[in-house]
Order: structure tokens, then C-alpha cells, then sequence
């Protein structure tokens, strides 16, 4: 074309910077950004738009330079998208658009915000696309108040029918824990794709809705709407929790017959599923074929080897992805840590959080403490064990509960899954719950002080340290039995096992006395009152009908 004396004009580049992006090359779009100031059109609008867009785009990403790879900065591309539109004498609302999106997606979510409001003062009001990009602003901050607004907006000037919004605003509210909005949200929408489905599916799963994103999904099939690779990234955990084994088995043949499996965030969802499911080999089977691991496949693998056992095949793994220069993160030294918890490894697990601290520059938080700690508190070392809690940098976000069991000292952290009987503890919790639902017991939801849904709080109740170390206590030991718990929190607490109102289990929280509902009825007087003196209580197990000793200390 320029052999022949003809120009470019403000029709061929932004054709050009289209091509350099779709081929992820950098150099070849650096080098059309040159040729674009060279020949003066760096002040045309569209141009300059195809500009911004090509930087956001390449942010972050693997890209081409010169025949070689790398990884193209986001704090570059920023930059670049800036300088861009900075320099356009002329902005429309796609420019607006474009560096809204690129902050947005780079989580410079203040800076979006400021180009907002910046774009308010310019007599521009937001589209559908600006609307999309804030909404995930405010899922983020969690801010619910803020959320309502921008859908208010969208009623109001008429975006609520649009899908893109549609998806964005079930995954804000999803993200703020609300689930029967992102619902009602999915209801409303008189066109579902693919993407809304993968949003309300998602929503359902995050938030702890494991039987409701199966069936979503299975009603997703019925309306002849195909999957994509996010909609099993969603799945596989729900899966994974349920220990449905047989399902994932399904979904792990949808996604072969459909070539999914060559993607590695699917492989990795596959690596946990199996791996929590039990199947450890299966596991590592998936995970040898995946084409390329990232660090969630590869933790997944390592917390698979930890909750069942294979410390050495853990370590093992973990050296070898350090070998092969994947850098472990914080979830990937709770695994390891995990690992060397189970299997006593204390030599090991001090050297591994040392490592993080030293050579990784990562602040250990309370799983990796409590990983520790449950690890010096097995071996007997209970004074070292309290001491390494106390010295923690963090205020601790949750208690930690020891209950020693058969010689052995096992600690717990509230919310925490990683003990390798977790499963059992779990079940345990919900078929005593059910027997006292039975017998007339009501959740003290009101002391879960979390924005979710009453399903979410009864379970956030079940989780509490203290809760776990009993259920285990009950299932490990025999009737009659006296389970002493340490806590290391020291103010007066109250140690209900599900905290309720009417609670079957007797026990005490603000009396000095201890009372037993009756044997073999269903009347329980309303009471709480607080520990005695000697923090004694007797818990009742209506599955086992059998009083267990419970001693506070």
C-alpha cells in the first residue's frame, strides 16, 4: 500500500491494531502506535480508541515480541491507555468506555471510579458497557448499598433487560452474599445466555448453594443452553463439596467429549474434585496430563496429598514446582503446611514457614498457624505450641480449640476445613442438628452478624472452633467420655454446640448450673446461663442417646 503511495488513513489503523491484538503481538502493535504518531493520526478518535483498546487487551497476557515471549506489564498498559487518552482532542463515550474497563479489570477500582465521575463533568452518560464494568467495582468492595444504585440506574433508564447487565449484577450481589437477588435478578432476565447461566450457577456455588448450582446446571441442559469452560470451573468444586463422585464422573466425560479438557483451570477444578473425593491417583493422573499447571493445579494436587495422608508425595510435589519456577503463594504453604500437620513432620514444616516468610516475603495468616500449632500440639509440645500462637502478628479473626484425643492434641480453627477428619466432624454436626431440629430446636442466627442468607448463617454457626473440636471429641471417643477443650481466647465465652434457643443438648451459658433435658422426651425448657466455676457442662447426643462431659479450659 505505501509502496504504491498510498497512506493510511483513519480506517487502517484501528484494522491494523485489531489484527496485533487478536495475534497478541505487542512489538507489531508498538511499532503501528510509532507509524501512527509518525504520520500525525495519533489526534484521530477512532484510531486512538483501537490504541487503547489494544493495551487494555494485551494487559497481563503472555505476548509476542519480536518471535519471543513475555508478559506484557498491567502497570504498562495503563500507562500506555492513559498516555492515549490524554493526548485525543476528542473523547466519545467508547474512549470513556475502554479506560473505565482497563482500570476496572487492572483493579484500580478508585481510578475507575474517578474516570466515572470524570466522565459525568464531560455531559456523557454511562451505556450498558459502562454499567458492566462498575458493577464488578463495587462486588469487589462488597458494596451492597453502592450495587443497588447502579441497578437503580439501570431500571430507571432502561438496562435492566440487557444480559450483560443482567450477568454483572448477578454476580455483585452474588459477591455480596445476597443469592436471592442474583436469583430474582436471573428471573427478570427476558433473554438467558450461556453467560447468565455461568453467573447464576457461580453465585449459587461460592456462596455454599452446592445442590442448587447442580440443578441449575441440569436446568441450564433442558433449555438447550451448551456449557463453556467456566460453567465446570463452577461445578467441579460443588462437586468436590458434595463428594459426588458419580456426578463428577459425568461432567468429567462432558467435558472430554466436548475438548474442554486441554483447559487448565477445568483441569484444575478436575484435580480437586477427585482429590477431595478421595481419589488421589485419579487426581494425579489429571493433573500429569494437564498441558500446562498453574498454581491452583498445583495446589490442588498438594492439598489433595495432605488431606489424605501422602506427606512425602506432597513435599515431593512441592519441591518439584519450585524446581520448575512456579512460585508457591500463600494457599499453597497452608497446603504444605497442612501436609506436614498430618503426618507429624515438625522439622519440615518450621523450615517450610520460615521459607515462606524468608525467601517468599509472605505474611503467614491463621491457617498457617494453626497448621503449626495443630502440628505441636499432636506431638505433645503444648507450652511451645501456645507460645507459637502468641506469638502471631495478626489479631486472630477466629479462635483456635485444642481437645486432646487417644494421647493425641488436635486444634482447631473456626471456619477451618483442613483436618484430615473434617468430613466425618461435618457429618457428625448435621445429624445431630437434624435430631435436634426434630426435638424443637431454633439457630440463634442473629449472633451471625454476616450479610448472607439464613441457610449461610446456620451453617457459619456449625463451623465455630470450639463446635468442631466437640463433634470430633463425640465421634472419637465413647460415651461418658469427658472432652477438655482449650481455647486460646481467654474471655468469658459461651460454648453452645450450634447456639440456639432452645437448646436439647443442656447446655450452659448464663447460670451457675448445669441442666440435662429429660431422657428420652421432646420438652426442653427455654434457659442460658453462664459456665460455673469448674467451666463443666454436660452435652447430650440424641443420636447416641449419651451425655458427654464437656470441660472448658
Amino acid at each position: 500500500m505505501r509502496n504504491q503511495g498510498k497512506y493510511p488513513d483513519h480506517n487502517t489503523f484501528p484494522s491494523l491494531l485489531k489484527s496485533s491484538t487478536s495475534l497478541m503481538d505487542f512489538k507489531l502493535g508498538e511499532s503501528i502506535h510509532g507509524l501512527v504518531i509518525q504520520l500525525g493520526m495519533d489526534f484521530d478518535l477512532y484510531t486512538g480508541n483501537a490504541l487503547m483498546n489494544m493495551y487494555c487487551k494485551l494487559q497481563g497476557k503472555e505476548v509476542s515480541n519480536g518471535g519471543t515471549s513475555s508478559r506484557f506489564s498491567n502497570v504498562v498498559s495503563m500507562e500506555s491507555v492513559k498516555k492515549v487518552f490524554g493526548t485525543m482532542p476528542q473523547r466519545d463515550i467508547v474512549s470513556w468506555n475502554t479506560i473505565v474497563a482497563g482500570n476496572a479489570q487492572n483493579g484500580m477500582y478508585e481510578k475507575a471510579l474517578v474516570m466515572i465521575r470524570e466522565m459525568g463533568m464531560a455531559d456523557l452518560k454511562p451505556d450498558a458497557f459502562t454499567l458492566s464494568s462498575v458493577l464488578p467495582i463495587f462486588a469487589e468492595y462488597v458494596d451492597v448499598s453502592k450495587g443497588k444504585e447502579i441497578h437503580g440506574y439501570t431500571i430507571r433508564h432502561g438496562f435492566d433487560s440487557d444480559v450483560f447487565i443482567g450477568s454483572s449484577l448477578i454476580d455483585m450481589y452474588a459477591n455480596c452474599s445476597r443469592v436471592d437477588d442474583s436469583r430474582q435478578i436471573f428471573s427478570l432476565l427476558p433473554y438467558r445466555d450461556a453467560i447468565s447461566w455461568n453467573s447464576v450457577i457461580a453465585a449459587s456455588v461460592q456462596n455454599g448453594l452446592f445442590d442448587e448450582g447442580l440443578k441449575l446446571f441440569r436446568q441450564m441442559l433442558m433449555a438447550n443452553i451448551k456449557p463453556r469452560h467456566v460453567t465446570f470451573s463452577s461445578l467441579m468444586p460443588a462437586c468436590a463439596h458434595l463428594t459426588t463422585l458419580h456426578l463428577g464422573k459425568q461432567l468429567h466425560g462432558y467435558i472430554i467429549r466436548n475438548n474442554f479438557d486441554d483447559n487448565v483451570f477445568i483441569a484444575s477444578s478436575l484435580v480437586d474434585m477427585y482429590a477431595k473425593c478421595g481419589y488421589v491417583q485419579i487426581a494425579r493422573s489429571v493433573f500429569n496430563r494437564m498441558g500446562s499447571s498453574d498454581m491452583v493445579s498445583w495446589t490442588a494436587m498438594i492439598m489433595g496429598y495432605a488431606l489424605h495422608g501422602h506427606a512425602q508425595d506432597a513435599l515431593h510435589l512441592f519441591q518439584q514446582m519450585e524446581v520448575v519456577g512456579v512460585r508457591p503463594n500463600y494457599v499453597a504453604f497452608v497446603a504444605i503446611l497442612t501436609a506436614c500437620s498430618h503426618a507429624g513432620l515438625i522439622d519440615e514444616a518450621q523450615k517450610l514457614f520460615n521459607s515462606m516468610i524468608q525467601d517468599y516475603a509472605i505474611s503467614p495468616g491463621l491457617e498457617h498457624y494453626a497448621a503449626v500449632a495443630d502440628l505441636l500440639g499432636r506431638a505433645g509440645r503444648l507450652e511451645e505450641a501456645y507460645k507459637f500462637i502468641s506469638s502471631m502478628h495478626i489479631e486472630p479473626t477466629g479462635s483456635v480449640c485444642w481437645i486432646e484425643v487417644k494421647g493425641e492434641v488436635h486444634a482447631f480453627v473456626s471456619g477451618d476445613k483442613s483436618h484430615p477428619d473434617y468430613d466425618r466432624i461435618h457429618k457428625a454436626l448435621e445429624v445431630l442438628l437434624e435430631q435436634m431440629e426434630r426435638e424443637g430446636y431454633v439457630p440463634n442466627t442473629e449472633d451471625v452478624l454476616h450479610d448472607v442468607e439464613e441457610e449461610q448463617k446456620r451453617n457459619i454457626l456449625c463451623t465455630h472452633s470450639e463446635r468442631l473440636a466437640i463433634a470430633f471429641g463425640i465421634i472419637s471417643t465413647p460415651s461418658g467420655t469427658t472432652l477438655r477443650i482449650t481455647k486460646n481466647l481467654r474471655w468469658r465465652m459461651s460454648l453452645c454446640l450450634v447456639c440456639c434457643r432452645k437448646p436439647p443438648f443442656g447446655t450452659a451459658l448464663e447460670d451457675e448450673q448445669v441442666q440435662k433435658p429429660p431422657h428420652g422426651t421432646g420438652e426442653f425448657e427455654k434457659f442460658s446461663f453462664p459456665w460455673d466455676n469448674s467451666d463443666l457442662s454436660k452435652i447430650y447426643n440424641p443420636a447416641q442417646e449419651s451425655y458427654y462431659t464437656v470441660q472448658l479450659q
